[in-house]
């Protein structure tokens, strides 16, 4: 099956977001604060030319101390169906191109515990100590460099 992946307007990805990130939760638990900004761009998965997202993801400019031109990714999610199939390693290659297209040196994020050997496949290594977001869980900054 080939994967597709295109930078979409949020509500292409809202209902995967919202299902996957913040289930039980109100909507708006799915709305970001960057959604909006003209700097943020938001990509989804598909297989072929299905019409429904399998994975999506948004990223947006966000500096790190070592790293000015760093941008950050939130809001990355996969289908139950569709994990273990590519997709979340497909938006995240999609999103690595586009954010180095626009200028990023390196990709962060706040990635949950349990997806650390994920993003470790993928070139992530672990920057400083676990945290705690209330009511979602354990949490790592998760860095890789653009090279």
């Amino acid at each position: 099956m080939t994967i597709r992946t295109a930078v979409v307007p949020l509500a292409e990805i809202h209902d995967l977001r919202w299902s996957v990130l913040r289930p039980g939760l109100p909507r708006p638990a799915a709305a970001f604060p960057e959604d909006d900004r003209p700097d943020t761009f938001h990509l989804a998965a598909y297989a072929g030319p299905a019409p429904a997202p399998l994975a999506c993801i948004t990223v947006f400019p966000d500096p790190l101390p070592d790293a000015p031109h760093a941008f950050r990714f939130r809001g990355m999610a996969s289908a139950p169906s569709a994990r273990g199939q590519g997709y979340g390693a497909a938006v995240l290659a999609a999103a690595t191109t586009e954010s180095t297209r626009r200028g990023a040196t390196h990709l962060w994020c706040n990635g949950r515990a349990a997806a650390l050997p994920f993003y470790a496949s993928q070139g992530f290594t672990v920057s400083g100590p676990p945290f705690d977001i209330p009511g979602i869980g354990e949490h790592f900054v998760l860095v890789r460099g653009m090279d």
